[in-house]
């Protein structure tokens, strides 16, 4: 009897070490050498490195809007635009405009599909200005955002924020300032939430 509880213990607690031990530095995500202050130290902070025009981010898309759509009260999701090209600052500029007009939310699946699907070109600010104006945006008020300190402002902070977490391309998912996840670390974009999970959990437990 005593021999059958122990084989049942055990067999019970391989699922568990088995799923604790699923993912490990280099093996679903990468550790960032020196944590990066997050917003809010009383939340864990989820952040996705992103840029409209990217093929990737856009495949993506649908898993972010899913699993946003119940984040826990103690997880603080954030989107942020990164510039690893030239073509990259008109779409990096035109999220924060959108951002600073509250009407992100509302244009982000029609520019992702307006670059991805109707194939327009989006990468300069008179284009930008045009696209803004289909959600009431006046052309004038687009431009003297577009150009903003605020703006420029938080180009600087989300460049500054990027070296630092070491980030090289993009899609790629910041948990807590800690923690690198990629399609290429998580082995797909559909494990990529996965992991995110997993190290939320991780971030719990501290």
């Amino acid at each position: 009897m005593i021999k059958f509880l122990s084989a049942l213990i055990f067999s019970l607690l391989i699922p568990l070490s088995a799923s604790a031990a699923e993912y490990s530095d280099g093996n679903g995500y990468t550790t960032i050498k020196t944590p990066v202050r997050t917003s809010d130290p009383n939340k864990i902070e989820v952040t996705e490195i992103f840029w409209y025009g990217c093929p990737h981010c856009y495949s993506l898309e649908p898993l972010v809007q899913t699993w946003k759509k119940d984040l826990p009260s103690d997880v603080d999701f954030k989107f942020m635009p990164a510039v690893f090209g030239r073509g990259w600052l008109a779409h990096a500029k035109a999220f924060y405009v959108a951002d600073l007009l509250g009407i992100e939310d509302k244009i982000r699946a029609d520019m992702f599909n307006a670059i991805h699907v109707e194939r327009r070109n989006l990468n300069s600010e008179d284009a930008l200005a045009r696209f803004f104006a289909d959600y009431g945006v006046n052309e004038d008020d687009f431009r003297k955002q577009y150009d903003s300190f605020a703006v420029n402002s938080r180009l600087s902070q989300a460049d500054a924020k990027i070296r630092a977490y070491g980030a090289r391309g993009v899609p790629g998912i910041i948990v807590n300032g800690k923690y690198l996840v990629s399609a290429e670390s998580a082995n797909g974009n559909e494990n990529i939430f996965k992991v995110v999970d997993f190290l939320i959990e991780k971030e719990r437990q501290k």
